[in-house]
């Protein structure tokens, strides 16, 4: 799938067409999207069908007539007859694993991706500007481009492309959502907005008004977007095997975050137990590319080099096994499509068939020689059982000729018996069964082994006891989850326009904002300012100046000095803007907080050259998890871009002058600057 991208028809700032990404096209005939839309499609269906099986199982419950139990009883039989076939073709879409993988592949096992969330489309603007207006008094037709600019995100993230920039999208999205919560979303006033997603192996859909089911179904996409980026890669190249390993690994780290970070997920596939099958499963699949990789080379018939082979293929098997496992525990059998865990099971007897054949060639092709270093081969045959077949020991294996052919064809026994079962089990399933590739490898794998069998085998031989031991697994290059630093990207608020997160959130109430009018006598306005960080505060007010009489308060926030907005200018911008007041003064507009539960800031001297500051710990107080930032993403540093270069930055203010004090500066002498002091940190930004 290729991205679209679509012009949105409004000039930049630098009067260009704007334009940014919608994501794949949902109507491209390519077939993921195809996909995509019949698992849309199935979805809807599913929830008719559980809204129907809802009204009868009411009216059953409801009425006591028996003809009306009796049609209501056979309508119920036959919207659970409908569920199940919609349900059967739901796991046909999660078996269909050849979509996915990359169109070079001929040679190479497929490997489980995992399907997308789906979820309905969304309309924030009637909810946004009323809460805009209602909370944040301001007008919310002026946020109508912000909205859009959501909305069209959130589009994009349903289609999202198969590569880097769709997971940076996705991201972008899930990075913005705190935002959102802490500008939207309040305990005390419901948003009236629902999210609604999909199961993604059952179709069931779960509706909330909480953003953490929002934030959670984002996280799980990017989980498993990875996982089809790594099945698209070209495992036939090692920069692909390597893109595939990274993009496995990375998976696992998504869904294991979403593990930790959400615990309580009301859908299934996001449930704890689900998780860790998936992360197993992204793990054995990363470990399975990385043994890809050492054997992409050539494997060299050399003693040492086939040992490590073996125990490489067995980790391998071992950690598919470990996956099959969790797949048939109940309930995650009864939701796990039946292809994923036969696919499990077959990979197991597959690669631990390989480890036996790989064993067996080492002590078949190769006898001890003079010159080879006896106590190195016994102890690396040593370390790859846990018991030496029946007792043996060995150096007996290694010396003696028979012991070593015995021993090898007790090895291709099991290699041979493996291969025969992994194909017995890839008959069970009609969607294996439409891999050809797998098939073809199974079949190719299992006439190899067979093969040097019959090389090995004797007429005179009629019994044969030997029972090969299991291989310890060992791998030098271990799957590890990575946390993918793509779930934490530099983001800017879309309504930073409505001022400082600290401040300006959903969990703090203020008053409308009201005019002041600001008059000087003798020189002096009758309060000081206090604002680094933003915004800039009253304190110290004179309750006998103009400004009290008018209407200032001790702690009011400046948001406005005549028709500049200073929700985020700090004290020495908003004191040029007051430096040129005449004697007609200048209005200010200004809002009070209305939480009684919220002590006023306390205020605490300090002297820097002899000259008394005050220091505000409003921003300390009021500080929230996320910072906010700009609305649009420019080539322009971020204004909050000193919070991460320095995490602890000076909270310094300048102060007017005022009658209280006795060592007060004229009004027209610039005012000193002053070294910074440290009070303030944010570690959330992204």
């Amino acid at each position: 799938m290729t991205d679209t991208i679509m012009t949105n028809g409004i000039k930049d700032r630098a009067g260009q067409n704007g334009y940014f990404k919608k994501g794949c096209n949902p109507l491209a005939l390519t077939g993921r999207s195809k996909l995509q839309n019949e698992r849309a499609s199935i979805n809807q269906q599913i929830i008719r069908q559980m809204r129907m099986r809802a009204g009868a199982e009411n009216l059953l419950r409801a009425t006591s007539n028996n003809k009306v139990c009796e049609m209501v009883g056979l309508e119920l039989s036959y919207i659970n007859s409908n569920l199940q076939l919609l349900m059967e073709q739901l796991e046909g879409l999660n078996s269909s694993v050849d979509v996915y993988q990359n169109i070079q592949e001929t040679s190479s096992i497929p490997l489980i991706p995992l399907g997308l969330k789906e979820t309905k489309e969304m309309d924030f603007s009637v909810s946004f500007k009323d809460f805009i207006l209602e909370h944040y008094s301001e007008d919310g037709s002026s946020f109508e481009e912000e909205i859009a600019d959501l909305m069209d995100l959130r589009q994009a993230c349903r289609t999202p492309s198969r590569n880097d920039a769709g997971i940076e999208t996705l991201a972008k999205y899930f990075s913005h959502m705190p935002l959102l919560e802490s500008r939207f979303f309040s305990a005390t006033r419901p948003m009236g907005i629902f999210f609604t997603w999909y199961d993604s192996f059952t179709g069931v859909p779960v509706c909330q008004q909480n953003l953490s089911l929002e934030k959670a179904s984002i996280l799980f996409n990017i989980g498993a977007l990875y996982t089809q980026i790594g099945t698209r890669s070209n495992r036939q190249t090692s920069a692909g095997l390597q893109d595939a390993i990274a993009a496995f690994q990375k998976a696992a780290g998504v869904l294991h975050h979403l593990k930790e970070t959400f615990t309580h997920t009301p859908s299934y596939d996001m449930s704890p137990s689900m998780l860790s099958m998936l992360i197993k499963l992204m793990l054995a699949q990363a470990q399975e590319c990385l043994f890809e990789k050492i054997a992409l080379s050539g494997i060299r018939n050399e003693f040492f080099s086939l040992l490590k082979m073996a125990q490489e293929a067995a980790k391998v098997g071992d950690t598919y096994d470990q996956v099959h496992q969790s797949m048939i525990q109940t309930p995650i059998k009864d939701n796990v499509p039946f292809f994923w865990s036969t696919m499990a099971q077959v990979k197991t007897n597959h690669y631990r068939s390989l480890a036996h054949y790989f064993l067996a060639t080492a002590l078949l092709d190769h006898q001890l020689r003079p010159s080879d270093d006896e106590d190195q081969q016994e102890k690396a045959l040593s370390q790859a059982y846990d018991a030496m077949p029946d007792g043996r020991s060995a150096v007996d294996i290694l010396r003696k000729r028979e012991e070593r052919r015995h021993v090898g064809k007790a090895h291709l026994r099991r290699a041979v018996m493996g291969h025969e079962e992994g194909l017995r089990i890839h008959g069970l399933c009609r969607h294996l069964r439409k891999l050809d590739v797998l098939q073809d490898i199974l079949q190719a794998s299992h006439k190899r082994s067979l093969a040097k069998f019959n090389d090995n085998d004797r007429e005179d031989e009629f019994t044969d006891y030997l029972e090969a031991p299991d291989i310890i697994s060992k791998t030098e290059h271990k799957a590890e989850m990575e946390s993918p630093m793509s779930t934490k990207v530099k983001v800017t608020d879309f309504f930073r326009r409505l001022g400082p997160l600290s401040v300006f959130s959903a969990k703090l109430r203020w008053t409308a904002p009201r005019t002041v009018r600001l008059r000087l006598e003798d020189r002096d306005l009758g309060f000081t300012l206090r604002g680094d960080p933003v915004p800039v505060q009253v304190t110290s007010l004179d309750p006998l100046c103009p400004a009290a009489v008018d209407g200032l308060k001790e702690g009011d926030y400046i948001v406005a000095v005549g028709d500049a907005d200073c929700k985020w200018m700090v004290v020495s911008e908003v004191m040029r803007l007051l430096k040129d007041v005449d004697e007609d003064g200048i209005d200010i507009r200004v809002v009070s907080l209305m939480d009684s539960g919220l002590p006023m800031p306390t205020k605490s001297a300090t002297y820097c050259g002899g000259i008394p500051k005050t220091y505000s710990m409003i921003c300390l107080a009021f500080d929230d998890d996320k910072s906010p930032k700009g609305r649009k993403v420019t080539k322009k540093g971020s204004f909050l871009s000193w919070g991460v270069k320095n995490h602890l930055k000076s909270s310094s203010t300048l102060s007017l002058p005022t009658a209280d004090f006795s060592g007060t500066l004229p009004w027209n002498k610039p005012c000193p600057t002053f070294p910074s002091s440290s009070s303030y940190n944010d570690p959330a930004l992204y």
